[in-house]
């Protein structure tokens, strides 16, 4: 069964719109400018996906996570919680290329995840492992999260 994905896709376009207005920061909202939130969210997506193709459904292991509950009956995630893994930090230097180039690469990976075995995997830190479909809820969640904060130092409502 395809997924849709057209919620992710209109979250890419948001985004797009906000890379012009990178340098922005609102400390009353956030420690980190826009620029981070986009950066971060871009390599979430990007590094996601690319576990998502090279993992073994084989390997899958349907694991019990209350976080994992909470975060996806809710579909939010509470501010100021959990830290970034290393891999997903945005680079001390984010330019306008970066994050144009990560937004096109993101455009191209969302498109390739219906094209996944149902059991594709990614290991989350805190939610275990999520199949395909798990983790395409977890991407439009952790996307709006940092939209939501993006709108916020925007004052986008």
């Amino acid at each position: 069964m395809a997924l849709n994905l057209d919620l992710i896709q209109a979250q890419l376009n948001e985004m797009k719109e906000y890379i012009s207005e990178k340098d922005i920061k609102n400390s009353s909202v956030s420690s980190a400018p826009v620029e981070w939130h986009l950066s971060h969210s871009l390599k979430v997506i990007n590094n996601i996906i690319s576990s998502l193709e090279s993992s073994d459904p084989g390997n899958f292991k349907k694991e019990f996570s209350f976080w994992k509950v909470v975060i996806f009956l809710t579909r939010k995630i509470p501010r100021g919680r959990a830290r970034s893994p290393k891999a997903v930090l945005p680079p001390e230097d984010i330019t306008l290329e970066h994050l144009k180039g990560e937004w096109s690469k993101a455009k191209q990976n969302v498109s390739l995840i219906n094209s996944f075995p149902g059991k594709a995997h990614f290991e989350h830190p805190y939610f275990k492992h999520l199949d395909r479909n798990q983790t395409k809820k977890f991407l439009e969640i952790h996307t709006e999260h940092h939209l939501k904060i993006i709108r916020e130092i925007l004052e986008k409502g």
